[in-house]
This record gives C-alpha cells, sequence and structure tokens, in this order.
C-alpha cells in the first residue's frame, strides 16, 4: 500500500478546516427568522381591524363606584360603540390598575357582557382571526367570549378564561368552539347553536356568567386594553 505523504495529510487537515469555517461563518450571516412570520401552509393573521384603551368618565370629587360608573364617554375609539347587558350592567365601572384602564364588574348582582361594535363593518372571526385582551379574574370567576350574530342572536362561546388574580394578555381564537345562545336580558346560557355564522358579526365582547364579588378577595374581572384582528366587511 501506498504511503500518505505528511504534506498531502497537512493540506487535507487545512482544507477541512476551511470548510468548517466557511459553513459556521455563512450560518452566523444568515438573518434570523423574523417573529411571527408565517408558517408555511397557515394562513394569514388579519391586521388590526380596531384596539380601545379606555379612560376614565368626567367626573368630579373623589372615584367612587358610582361616579365612575361606564358612560360612552369611556369609549376612546370614535368608530366603536360598547354594549353593555345584563340586569346589573349599569354598575359596571372604570378603573385604573397598572396605569390602564379597564372595566370592572365587581359590583354587578348579576351575569353580565362587554361588547364592541365596530360602526362601519361587520367582522369575519373565522379562521385566523383573534381578539386580544389585557384582563384579570379573580376567586375562580371567569370570561366566555362573546358575539352577537348579524341575524341578532347572542353567542357565548365553551372557552374559559381565568387568569388567577394576574393581569395577562390572552388571545382569543374563535374557531373550534362550541357556542350556546345567551339570553340579551338575563345573560343566561340558552340552547347550542350549530354551526353559527362568524363571517358576518355585528359585536364581538366578552361575558361574565356569575356576578361581581363586590370589593376585595372577592370573584370578579377586569376587562383592560382590548384589540380585535379580523377582516372587515362592510355593513
Amino acid at each position: 500500500m501506498r504511503a500518505i505523504s505528511t504534506p498531502f495529510i497537512g493540506r487535507m487537515i487545512l482544507t477541512s478546516t476551511a470548510l468548517v469555517i466557511f459553513a459556521l461563518t455563512a450560518a452566523s450571516q444568515t438573518p434570523p427568522v423574523p417573529p411571527n412570520t408565517q408558517k408555511p401552509g397557515m394562513a394569514p393573521r388579519p391586521p388590526l381591524l380596531f384596539s380601545e384603551p379606555w379612560r376614565l368618565p368626567p367626573y368630579t370629587g373623589e372615584q367612587t363606584d358610582e361616579n365612575m360608573r361606564f358612560t360612552p364617554a369611556v369609549v376612546t375609539n370614535p368608530r366603536l360603540e360598547v354594549k353593555l347587558y345584563g340586569p346589573d350592567a349599569s354598575v359596571i365601572r372604570a378603573a385604573v390598575h397598572e396605569e390602564r384602564i379597564d372595566l370592572w364588574n365587581g359590583m354587578a348582582s348579576s351575569p353580565v357582557a362587554v361588547t364592541l361594535r365596530d360602526r362601519r363593518n361587520y367582522v369575519d372571526v373565522t379562521g385566523p382571526a383573534r381578539l386580544r385582551w389585557i384582563v384579570r379574574t379573580n376567586a375562580i370567576h371567569q370570561l366566555h367570549p362573546v358575539v352577537k350574530l348579524a341575524d341578532g342572536r347572542l353567542i357565548v362561546g365553551d372557552r374559559g378564561i381565568t387568569t388567577n388574580g394576574e393581569y395577562l394578555s390572552v388571545e382569543i381564537a374563535f374557531i373550534g368552539m362550541r357556542w350556546y345562545a345567551l339570553d340579551p336580558v338575563k345573560v343566561v346560557v340558552l340552547t347550542e347553536v350549530i354551526n353559527p355564522n362568524l363571517q358576518r358579526v355585528d359585536e364581538v365582547g366578552l361575558a361574565m356568567l356569575s356576578p361581581g364579588g363586590g370589593h376585595g378577595i372577592a370573584g370578579y374581572a377586569n376587562l383592560s386594553n382590548v384589540e380585535l384582528f379580523a377582516y372587515p366587511t362592510p355593513r
């Protein structure tokens, strides 16, 4: 067998080393994949349709449960209407927490729901549409997605949301939920609604199916900044 010369072995080592260095350099120069890049086969996320950060209503004196009650003045986005449902929904108030404004149901003695309505558009909440909301739930209180269909029916989803007393930004996907009719006066759950048309939704929001428990370590929910990512359909 013919012996391999030492210079030849040295050249092989140098070549291999150079190839490894080249590969590592090329990998380090490959730009990182930007966040939220659409993966192959996934439907693109719709753009932000609207957002609402809330504000305090006009008031005098100290902030109390009475003079902080929700009025249309709490809504900052002129495109939006906010609807309150429930026998005691009128006591929902605005409050300041973590340097944001939120809506609080703690004094409501009945189930309540809060929805937002785009004055110009129905919204399509199918597929990759998302409702993003900073919320807090306390003492096993739960939130449930609720929408008002174009035909006027109010329906509620079976997907419960809890945050164990912390303010968290949650994203709600409407796809894959079971839906039930929701009495718009009493805010109680009725019969199941099969295959509702979620391509033409009039209002979107959250329902609190338990009464509030008052101040302190009681059952309640806070609804802070909200964003809807969905495609519009002109009214």
